[in-house]
């Protein structure tokens, strides 16, 4: 896992530095992953906490209190992201964006100013995620924010993720929507990919977030693998504390994100 971000994987835009897939197929979701055994065989769990870097408290307690395993997605809103991004490179967690999508409760719910719209153009929508992906270097793909309607849309989606693709990136579809297109159009343009399996917090208490852990390894034991995304609550934080400890007891291993691309992409 390279700390610093690899010039070869980098361009300069009016957006900042981007990221672009290197010579030789050299991509950003493979040099930037966290270490995993390809031979690993155990059931994965893998764990993505979104939302970072708007409470500086919350975001500090995530990077430096969760194993390195556990993947981490910042908002780009955030205004600290030159001291974050580093400091949650260094303690080994593989980072994401977390890129603003329109909800189904648009605009009652907004997701802030560079939001994906289906009503805008596939060109607005590519200047707002380039704008998104110039905030920070060094991630290993994307994660949408809300999304619970842009990811309805494949007309909406398809730029998106061909974008993604051809700068070496990966996806990780949220289901904010249980009718999201996302997995079948990455599949469908071999765009690296990984589904979320359970939010672990939608409901904030120490009885529902461990019951959404159970079903995780449930479902990791029956698929091979388990994707959850919560966020850095501190009643999410405690209960992974306690939780993430007992798995390899129970014959299971808690994977990065990344090895979960790598799992799919096997079977």
């Amino acid at each position: 896992m390279a700390l610093a971000h690899n010039p070869a994987l980098i361009e300069n835009t009016p957006h900042g530095l981007l990221p672009k897939t290197g010579e030789g197929g050299l991509t950003a979701w493979r040099a930037y992953a966290h270490p995993f055994a390809p031979t690993e065989q155990r059931p994965r769990i893998a764990i993505a906490i979104t939302g970072l870097g708007l409470s500086g408290a919350a975001t500090e307690a995530a990077i430096q209190d969760l194993p390195s395993e556990v993947t981490l997605a910042f908002t780009p809103y955030a205004s600290r992201l030159t001291e974050w991004i580093p400091m949650a490179r260094a303690a080994g967690h593989e980072v994401m964006l977390a890129l603003p999508m329109e909800p189904i409760s648009f605009p009652q719910s907004d997701p802030g100013p560079q939001t994906l719209l289906t009503s805008l153009s596939p060109v607005e929508n590519l200047d707002r995620m380039e704008w998104a992906l110039g905030r920070f270097t060094g991630y290993v793909g994307v994660v949408d924010l809300e999304g619970s309607r842009f990811t309805t849309s494949e007309q909406s989606l398809m730029p998106i993720l061909q974008a993604l693709k051809d700068r070496g990136l990966m996806y990780l579809d949220s289901k904010r929507a249980s009718t999201s297109l996302a997995a079948q159009v990455a599949a469908n343009i071999d765009l690296p990919y990984s589904v979320n399996s359970r939010f672990l917090d939608d409901e904030a208490s120490r009885i529902a977030i461990d019951r959404a852990l159970a079903d995780l390894e449930r479902l990791a034991r029956s698929s091979g693998s388990a994707v959850g995304i919560g966020h850095p609550y501190p009643v999410t934080l405690e209960r992974l504390r306690a939780w993430l400890p007992t798995l390899a007891a129970k014959g299971l291993v808690l994977a990065p994100i990344t090895a979960t691309v790598e799992r799919r992409a096997r079977g």
